[in-house]
């Protein structure tokens, strides 16, 4: 039953992670249906979420290659700034530093990196109440439908603009690191704030959905290293690991076949049926809710 529940809850990650439906919502929804408790599916969360990155890395694998290199060179120019002031000083002379945002890549990663710093901290602070609330079905079909208010506010004001990374500005990855931070509670999805905050921002909607995605790696790889701990847990054994794993490995297959799909209604399409799909969800959950409590 185990091997066959969290095959699901693969499935089920590696559809819902590219719309803004809140695939941590639809898992939360699945676990206490099931009987599952939050604190002891931290773990695979994070690692369904791990698998759906491989899709990630494939299809934006030309800009992260970009800025991955572009980090690696603004370090260096970091460190022969730092060299280049003492020897300044010393010698007296007044030789020119490297400018480290010299285009538009290295816009991109100092956006993300802003971008970043809500998001750890709204995340690490926030931990332990998330684990507490996911168990509640009330919060996962309360944060549906606040996703689809936000969907629906977004659909109607045809938010967006033109914007790129070179005209973005600072103020505007701090509003989507801090959306990102928001989304580690249920039924909050992570792309639907993050891509609504973006088109807020005037970004176009290509740009908005190429920040949410690339944005959310560093977010997700953070998690798993948080729960990585729980694999010396005397609860996990090795079958169950294995469990974990192969999860993993099926989520991110899923993820793959629908990855360009998914952004291509994301891209193209309206989100005032993904905001229609969360209402229900979110509905219908709320009813369940109710008729199990009044039943027991």
């Amino acid at each position: 039953m185990t091997v066959l529940y969290v095959i699901l809850l693969a499935i089920v990650q590696g559809i819902t992670e590219f719309l803004p439906v809140s695939s941590f919502g639809h898992l939360s929804i699945l676990e206490n249906f099931f009987g599952m408790d939050h604190n002891a599916g931290v773990l695979l969360e994070a690692m369904l979420h791990v698998g759906t990155l491989g899709a990630v890395f494939m299809t934006f694998q030309k800009d992260i290659r970009h800025i991955l290199y572009e980090i690696l060179d603004m370090t260096m120019d970091i460190v022969g700034n730092f060299h280049l002031y003492f020897y300044n000083k010393r010698t007296g002379k007044q030789l020119h530093y490297a400018r480290i945002i010299s285009n538009t890549y290295r816009k991109f990663v100092v956006l993300l990196l802003v971008s970043m710093i809500p998001t750890m901290f709204l995340g690490y602070t926030s931990r332990r109440l998330v684990v507490l609330v996911a168990d509640s079905t009330l919060v996962s079909s309360a944060g549906l439908l606040i996703t689809g208010i936000v969907l629906l506010v977004i659909d109607l004001s045809r938010a967006g603009g033109t914007k790129a990374a070179k005209d973005a500005s600072f103020s505007n990855a701090m509003w989507i690191g801090i959306s990102q931070g928001l989304s580690v509670f249920p039924g909050l999805s992570r792309s639907g704030l993050t891509i609504s905050a973006g088109l807020m921002s005037g970004f176009s909607r290509t740009f908005a959905v190429k920040y949410s995605y690339i944005l959310s790696i560093p977010a997700i790889l953070g998690s798993l290293v948080m729960e990585l701990g729980q694999f010396g847990s005397p609860a996990m054994t090795v079958g169950l690991g294995f469990t974990y794993v192969l999860g993993m490995v099926i989520s991110g297959i899923v993820a793959s076949f629908v990855i360009r799909y998914c952004l291509k209604l994301v891209q193209k399409g309206r989100f005032r049926g993904f905001a229609i799909y969360c209402f229900v969800i979110g509905f219908v959950t709320l009813i369940m809710n109710y008729v199990v409590t009044i039943h027991r």
